[in-house]
Parts: structure tokens; sequence; C-alpha cells
């Protein structure tokens, strides 16, 4: 009896036991299908995570010369252009591929991928053979301006002919990802946001305040509003414009008065400090020759974040921006004198306090950034023959010189319509209706221009590959040659030499290495810190965009990805 209880105790005891290990091992079951459904969805999100970033920013610095990165390297701080080089992947040997290195060329093939000759952006400015008249790049009768009654709002991206890595993003998410463009200058905001982007907003100048057209939105936003009647400019100019570090600091510059240096509107000489509002207040354009263009712009692109929620979203957004303050004081100065190294100074700060401002929006490593420029510049030609280099100024009258030969050798006037970006556009329709021999005509002006002083090299533009020029040269000749939209001739300055009408700052647009080695510098989600000194080309950009976010290069992209970059 006593043996039975026992038994009967014993049974319910490994009953209860039982009980009690089916109930752990049902907890243990359901807490690994939890940690194995956690880790699938870490893994899936991770994947999708991987596929692109929450948000990519493209920053064009205009007119910056690769050697400024290392020039003024010691002045910067740890949060701007020293963070690109120590965290992000630089490609030292970045090279523009065409001629005219000029604004909206540089920006239209940065996002195309393409070249003059296919995009159809020949220059700022050109003459339309087909329509017979002088075209500026962006300009567009056909809508009018938003936040502005003036001519400044009548701008579209509709000259561009090929597509851009911000169209092609569009395009691959159905239209979901948002994309802006912004810039102080209207081209330099249009071209980089492609065809049919969210928005895309420049600075008008009568008022102050950034706009936009009705190709984009018939109304401004709400936020762009606010951001205007902010007062941004007047705080800005409030103090003037002196030194962000002593005087005896600018060990990378000329002195603070040289002749060959512009002067900033209100000053009776370019040495510092400047009384900005005294300036502001003879022209408003002379805001944009300040390094707090620079900021505003930036400032600008984080009310846009905000705004527009950029990152914020499930598919990927672009925000596309240009620092363009670089350019109108390097036009004005020249690249040695202390105005353009107080500015890179400030401007270094003002990209670390926007990188700060981005991780903390999307999130350090979550968003994709390169920097890079337009074009570069050429030193002055007053500091260049101070320094013993060889430099000159190329008669800007040539196109008046060449009319008069052609009027003397043919009984006609006005066969030379005029000169941009060193090329000379003829008078073909004018010399159709006389009956001249056009063919004669272009071999007459390239014998003549060749002989004018400052003058390397003269091609015929539609005979360039029987040109007697090294080969690097006609290749960026027939990149840059689109037959509806370039001059007739190209003409070639020697090096070093500018146009005759700056004798005093500096400008850009030839084919030597001043002007067309930029920087190109790649950070944040899937990059890699390093650095590759192989050549490699604007026209690449855009291809190595595409193959890091997994969608189509653009329509006329003729460039390749930057496998250094590209490849983990």
């Amino acid at each position: 009896m006593v043996k039975f209880i026992l038994s009967r105790n014993a049974g319910r005891v490994f009953q209860l036991h039982l009980k009690k290990n089916r109930t752990d091992i049902n907890k243990n079951m359901k807490k690994s299908i939890l940690i194995l459904a956690a880790m699938l969805a870490i893994v899936f999100n991770g994947a999708a995570q991987q596929l692109r970033p929450r948000l990519v920013v493209g920053i064009v610095i205009d007119q910056m010369r690769w050697d400024y990165l290392y020039r003024f390297y010691d002045k910067y701080g740890e949060g701007g252009f020293r963070r690109l080089l120590n965290e992000g992947f630089s490609c030292e040997n970045t090279m523009i591929n065409y001629i005219p290195s000029v604004t909206a060329v540089g920006h239209s093939v940065i996002f195309t991928g393409s070249v003059p000759s296919i995009n159809g952006i020949a220059g700022n400015n050109w003459y339309d053979h087909k329509a017979g008249k002088s075209v500026y790049c962006t300009y567009d009768a056909t809508v009018h301006g938003t936040g502005t009654n003036n001519k400044s709002g009548k701008m579209s991206p509709r000259n561009l002919l090929a597509t851009t890595i911000t169209d092609e993003l569009r395009l691959a998410t159905n239209f979901k990802s948002r994309v802006v463009g912004i810039s102080l200058k209207d081209r330099a905001a249009i071209l980089p946001a492609g065809h049919n982007p969210t928005a895309a907003f420049w600075l008008d100048d009568e008022s102050g305040h950034f706009v936009t057209s009705s190709y984009y939105m018939n109304d401004l936003p709400q936020w762009v509003k606010n951001f205007n009647n902010a007062g941004n400019i007047e705080k800005l100019i409030a103090g003037g414009w002196h030194t962000a570090l002593s005087p005896k600091d600018y060990t990378e510059s000329t002195d603070d008065d040289e002749p060959w240096e512009g002067t900033l509107k209100g000053a009776e000489n370019p040495v510092f400090p400047y009384d900005l509002k005294k300036s502001y207040a003879i022209d408003h354009s002379s805001f944009r020759q300040t390094p707090f263009g620079n900021t505003l712009t930036l400032w600008f692109a984080k009310a846009a974040v905000e705004g527009y929620g950029l990152g914020e979203g499930n598919s990927t957004d672009f925000l596309t921006i240009n620092c363009a303050s670089t350019d109108y004081c390097g036009h004005l100065t020249g690249i040695n004198a202390v105005e353009i190294e107080d500015l890179y100074i400030r401007l270094d700060r003002d990209l670390a306090s926007f990188f700060s401002f981005l991780d903390k929006k999307a999130g350090k490593g979550n968003y994709l950034l390169f920097l890079t420029a337009d074009h570069g510049a050429a030193h002055a030609e007053g500091f260049m023959k101070a320094s013993k280099m060889p430099s000159g100024l190329v008669d800007d009258d040539i196109p008046s010189k060449l009319n008069e030969f052609l009027k003397g050798k043919y009984g006609a006037a006005l066969l030379v319509l005029g000169m941009n970006d060193f090329q000379i556009t003829l008078n073909t329709a004018r010399m159709d209706s006389l009956h001249l021999n056009s063919e004669q005509i272009r071999k007459e002006a390239v014998a003549f221009l060749q002989k004018q002083k400052g003058v390397q090299y003269v091609v015929d533009q539609d005979k360039i590959s029987e040109a007697s020029i090294p080969m690097p040269l006609k290749e960026m000749m027939i990149n840059g040659y689109n037959h509806l939209r370039s001059g007739s001739i190209q003409i070639i300055p020697m090096p070093g030499w500018l146009p005759s009408y700056y004798k005093t700052g500096t400008s850009h647009g030839v084919w030597n290495p001043y002007d067309t080695h930029i920087p190109l510098i790649f950070m944040g989600w899937n990059i890699r810190h390093g650095c590759t000194h192989k050549t490699v080309y604007m026209t690449d950009i855009s291809a190595t965009l595409a193959a890091l976010l997994h969608i189509q290069m653009p329509d006329g992209c003729i460039g390749s990805p930057i496998t250094e970059v590209t490849d983990k």
C-alpha cells in the first residue's frame, strides 16, 4: 500500500515535471521564433536599406580648383573639408573633358554624365543657329516667375537635351523621390535638378528672396516664404566683412591690396574690412561676391531639408546645392587674394555646420554626399607677370578686327556675329544670302585669327579631326562642340592668357588644368575611406551615382562608374 502511494506520488511529480518542461519548451520556442523573426527583419531591412540611402546630397562649389583642398588645409577645421578628406573617398585626379569649362556646362555635365555635343548646354550663353538669335542657357519665355515679377523668374531646364541623374532617380522610384535644386544662380539650381524635380530655387537680387518659376509651381511653399521674410541677408551683412582670422594668418595669399584685384562696390580699395550694407545699397548683386552668399545658400538648404522632409520618406531623396559666391569673388579679386582665402575658411565652417545638421536629420551614414566643382580658375594676369610667369590678355576686339578683315576681302560687312568662350560665331545666314563661299571664309578667318596676339591654336569646328593640335585638346573640342549652338571657330589661347576685360580678377573656360582639374569626394552611405590618383572625368560622376543607387544612367551619359568608389 505504501508502495502504491509512492508510485502515485512519483507519477504526479513526473506529470508536474513534464508539464513544467512543456511550458518551458513552449516559452523557449516562442522566444526563439521571436528572436529569429527579429533577426530576419534586421537582415531584410538591412538589405532594403543597402539598396539606396535615405538622402543624396550633391554639392558643387563654383570655381573651386582642386588645389584649394590642400592650399588652405591648415586653416580648415575638422568638420568641413578635412572631414571629407578624412572620412570620404577622394578622386584626386578628376578632370573636365570638354571646353568651354563654364558654369552651365559644368553643372549639366556633372548631372547628365554627358557633354555639350550631346546634352545641348554649350555655354552659359550661345547663338542658336537654327533660331537665329542669342540664347541664355535656362531662359524660357513661356514661363513666368513664382515669387518674383521680373525676368529672373522666366527660367526652366527646357534647353537641356538629356536626362540627369536626378531625373533617373525620379523615374526609378516612380516619382516618389523628392528632388530639390538650390543656388544663388538660376542655371546652377535648374540644370542639376533636371526636367521634372520637386523644385528648384534661386536668388532674385531685386528682392533678396529665393524664387522659382511657373515651370515648377505657381506659389512658393510656406517654408520658403518664411525664410524669405526672415531678413537673412540683412542679418548677414549687418556686421560687414572682416577677416575670420588675424590678418597675419593669411599666409597663402598676396598682400591685401594688389593692383590686379577688383574692388567690391562702395569700397575705395580691395582692403578689409568691408562695409557690406553700403555695397548692398549700391548694388544688391554685390552680396553674391561675399562669403555670406554661401552661408545663405546653406541656410536655405537646411530649410529645404526640413520643409520637404528630405530623407524622411520611403524613397531616396536628392538635394543639389551650388555654392556660387566662390565664383563671384574669384572673378572679382583673382584666386590669390586674402578675400578668397577668407571665403574658403568661412565656407569650411559653413560646410561643417551643414554636415552636422545632416548627421542629426538623416543620421550619420544614412546619407550619401559628394562634393565637386563646375570648373576652376586661372591666376590673375597681373599676379602671373609679377611672379615672372607667362601670361597676357587676349584682345576681346578680335571679332571687330575679323569683320573688317573679311569686309576688305569680300566686300561684305557683318560676317562675324561675335565671340563667346573664345569661340567665333560666323554669320552663315548672311554668307548664304550673299552667295559667298563659307568654307573659304572659314579658312581665311582661321588664318587671320592665328596671327593674333596670345593665340596658340585656331580650329574650324567642322574640321576638328583634321587640325594639327594635341589629341587631348581635340577630344575636348569635339565633346564641347554642338553644331547648332557652338561657335564656328574655336580659339585656344596661350596657357595663362585671359580675355582682355580681365585686367583685374580672373576667369575660366579653357582646357588648361587650372580650369579643368577639380575636386571630387564621396562621403557617407556605403563609401569607404580612401583615395585614387587614377584619372577620372567629370562625366563619370553620374555613372558612379547610378551604380551606387542601382538605377539607370542618364540617357546621354558617356561616363563610367569609378570602381574605386563603388567596389567594397
